[in-house]
């Protein structure tokens, strides 16, 4: 049974929620204090406003000179009260007896609050519990024509007004951040609920060993294993793949195309349909190639490539392939071989033993002459033994194969395999077209081996057709043949490769038919 862990999903949900409650709290509470603020400094501006305004008055200095100022500035203060909204307008004489109030039972009383700064001409602001509860007030001095404090004005907001006021002005406040915790919350709920299908709801230290599971699995397994996204940027490389394709970089985030690729890989890389265990030649190895695409929602959302080495697998059937030749090669002149002896045994019992000795070393002469021709110019058995198979069966299938006189070549230091591919794949070819152009030219196969300099010079030249010069570019390619049955293509291409591989070069000319030169280092030392 799993462990039960908090998904990743999950802690991610509640860092999100517990990030938006405290965003929008932070927010409204910064939004309620810069409100607050404002109102406490809108009531402060509006009180000192309408004191000043009143200790300006004319009609306040006129009313005061007269025995009873309460007469004519009660009716004035209310007026006032009533035109600008404030809670109360207090006009008292420099000790604080009212003339005004708007509980006239109190006028006449001292007025609660401080008024020492306004006495000595200055202005006092505050807030103060006087007998209509706390209020913000100011207390303003009323100067006469002299300069002189005759009286001083009062003039409050109560706080309960200031209150009412603030929540009026954060209803919207707070349904707005009502309205951004909700979106808030339900973003982060659906984040989490993706983020959880994509992860499986897996808990990250579960995801920690997934990650690491599956970074020793690719570094593990030998075949290469190739990630492309929907551009065809390398999203991931193993180190089996890396090896594979002959890339030292890391190619991450790389463009398939800009690796250096041969172009029918770099073609089956991108291509959107699956393909399976395809056959392609780098400069140095054959592969196996497989891809498949990635689809989500129905969209192909990048490819899968799997890599397989085929190198050794292809050099070990060629290697078969010309074991059987040599067999069948062995096979025909055994063949050939009782053909003769029949021969000769009908004639000894026909009693023409004269004629019987003579059709006997005629023949063995002709076979020992090839053999001495091939092992005394070729010193490398291999390749003497190569030559001796494919004139058997070049003989066999009526085509002639002839030697250069400058065929001379003492024992090389190459590996016997890719000898054999190399020369094996010309001479199948070179036998192919001799009999494809039987009909204008008499089968005929030319062979050169030696030494050219330093390097091993392999040429073999046919009585075919040759090469159209437009196919020259294609030669050396996988699937190019003239072959109409399906299953070739690869032998030149096979040919190419091991060229590449010893640092040599290949040419193909015309003669007459196709002629086809090699050049490799004769040392290994020397090859790549």
């Amino acid at each position: 049974m799993r462990n039960r862990r908090w998904s990743l999903a999950r802690q991610l949900l509640l860092v999100q929620v517990a990030g938006v409650v405290a965003l929008v709290g932070v927010g409204a509470g910064l939004a309620f204090l810069d409100a607050s603020r404002s109102a406490d400094q809108r009531a402060t501006r509006e009180v000192l406003a309408v004191s000043r305004t009143i200790a300006d008055a004319p009609t306040v200095l006129d009313a005061l000179s007269t025995p009873d100022p309460s007469t004519r500035l009660q009716p004035y203060a209310e007026q006032v009260r009533a035109d600008t909204g404030v809670d109360f307008v207090t006009i008292m004489d420099p000790d604080g007896i009212r003339y005004t109030h708007p509980n006239p039972a109190v006028i006449g009383q001292r007025f609660l609050g401080n008024t020492a700064e306004a006495r000595q001409g200055g202005v006092v602001v505050e807030t103060y519990s006087g007998t209509l509860g706390p209020s913000m007030r100011a207390v303003v001095p009323v100067f006469d024509r002299e300069h002189r404090v005759v009286a001083l004005v009062a003039v409050g907001i109560r706080v309960e007004a200031i209150s009412a006021e603030l929540a009026q002005r954060l209803r919207p406040l707070f349904a707005v951040a009502a309205a951004v915790l909700v979106v808030g919350l339900t973003g982060s709920v659906l984040v989490s609920g993706r983020l959880r299908r994509q992860t499986r709801g897996l808990a990250p230290a579960e995801l920690s060993s997934v990650f690491a599971y599956y970074e020793a699995t690719l570094r593990a397994v030998r075949e290469g294993l190739v990630l492309l996204g929907e551009d065809r940027r390398v999203v991931l490389c193993n180190d089996g793949a890396r090896a594979l394709l002959g890339l030292r970089d890391d190619p991450v985030g790389k463009p398939i195309a800009e690796l250096g690729l041969p172009a029918d890989l770099v073609t089956a890389f991108r291509d959107d349909e699956p393909r399976t265990d395809e056959i392609h030649l780098t400069d140095t190895r054959v592969l196996v190639v497989s891809t498949a695409p990635v689809r989500s929602d129905e969209r192909a959302r990048g490819i899968v490539v799997t890599l397989r080495d085929h190198t050794d697998l292809q050099l070990l059937t060629g290697e078969l392939n010309t074991t059987r030749g040599l067999a069948e090669s062995l096979r025909s002149q055994a063949h050939e071989a009782a053909n003769r002896l029949h021969t000769v045994v009908s004639l000894v019992e026909m009693g023409r033993t004269e004629e019987a000795v003579e059709f006997a070393t005629a023949e063995l002469e002709i076979a020992q002459r090839l053999t001495d021709r091939v092992v005394g110019a070729v010193a490398e058995p291999v390749l003497a033994a190569l030559l001796l198979g494919k004139a058997a069966e070049a003989s066999e299938r009526g085509v002639e194969l002839v030697l250069t006189d400058d065929t001379a070549l003492d024992e090389l230091d190459l590996e016997p395999r890719d000898l054999v591919t190399v020369l094996g794949n010309l001479v199948d070819n070179a036998i192919d077209a001799a009999i494809e152009n039987a009909a204008a030219a008499r089968p005929r196969v030319t062979v050169t081996v030696r030494d050219d300099d330093g390097r091993l010079l392999l040429r073999v030249a046919d009585s075919g057709r040759g090469v159209a010069e437009s196919a020259k570019d294609a030669v050396f390619q996988r699937g190019w043949t003239t072959k109409p049955q399906e299953g070739h293509g690869l032998g030149l291409a096979l040919v190419g490769q091991v060229v590449r591989r010893y640092g040599g070069e290949i040419t193909l000319g015309h003669d007459g038919g196709a002629v086809f030169s090699v050049r490799l280092p004769l040392r290994r030392e020397v090859a790549r």
